[in-house]
């Protein structure tokens, strides 16, 4: 019968659990608060979502939210541009801590980053050249429709074109500024982008007046983590929650977009 030492089972089990200890990693809540500062990356062709103001200076919505969460997280913020197509990627190569950036929580994009519950609900919405004759979603077959790169408009207004057999006359752009400029110049004849931008850039060009919403559902965005660090995606999670538990989220929502802000509960999902 063999006798067991015990003593040299301890040292070994301590030995191991040490070593464990040396190896953990702290999460991306402990690397920002110990690093004292908020990377944020926020879209700024998204007005009045994301933009720059008269000073050239980032501002909007998302700005905003960026700045409060620094401030809970009592550290210093900085805004990284990014386009529609360098979301994710900010966050995949550690570029970004958080990306702030009207992004559709996707099953296919979850595969790569990690989502918060959603901070904020658009519909796509077009805004389409004066003389373009577009007044519904109908109206947009055969006609040149432009999107930003990498974005859900582009990917379902495309399942719609492939339908129609006219995704040759589709032009893709790296930013929705790109997209405005293209129907505003006559290039395109309507471009795709979210309700909330409409009302800004139809007063901003004299070409352009809003269009028809698109033929596809609710767009629930998130805010945008590294997908493995739960703490992190947890810690995001109640900040969304405190944002609107407060009344900021309506603040926001009132300053920058205007009106009664939209309810965040989907029907039958515990959010």
């Amino acid at each position: 019968m063999r006798v067991l030492n015990f003593t040299a089972i301890a040292a070994v089990a301590a030995v191991a659990i040490t070593a464990g200890a040396g190896m953990a990693k702290a999460d991306k809540l402990d690397d920002v608060i110990n690093e004292g500062t908020l990377r944020c990356g926020v879209v700024l062709d998204f007005p009045p979502i994301g933009y720059r103001d008269a000073k050239n200076e980032p501002a909007g919505f998302d700005v905003e939210y960026c700045k409060d969460l620094a401030k809970a997280l009592e550290v210093k913020f900085e805004i990284l541009p990014v386009t529609w197509a360098e979301r994710l990627p900010s966050i995949v190569t550690n570029r970004a801590d958080v990306v702030f950036g009207g992004t559709s929580d996707s099953l296919a994009r979850a595969k790569t980053v990690g989502f918060s519950i959603p901070y904020a609900i658009y519909y796509a919405q077009a805004v389409v050249g004066k003389d373009s004759g577009i007044k519904t979603f109908e109206d947009m077959k055969g006609k040149r429709v432009a999107a930003a790169v990498g974005t859900v408009p582009e990917q379902e207004f495309l399942k719609y074109a492939k339908k129609w057999g006219t995704e040759k006359l589709y032009q893709g752009y790296q930013s929705e500024n790109e997209v405005f400029l293209a129907v505003a110049q006559g290039k395109a004849d309507a471009g795709i982008t979210t309700n909330t931008a409409v009302k800004p850039i139809a007063d901003k060009y004299d070409t352009i007046i809003a269009g028809p919403r698109m033929a596809w559902g609710t767009d629930y965005t998130s805010v945008v983590g590294p997908r493995k660090d739960f703490g992190w995606l947890n810690y995001l999670n109640l900040f969304v929650t405190h944002q609107v538990r407060s009344g900021r989220y309506q603040e926001l929502w009132g300053q920058f977009v205007g009106g009664e802000a939209p309810e965040l509960r989907i029907p039958g999902v515990m959010y």
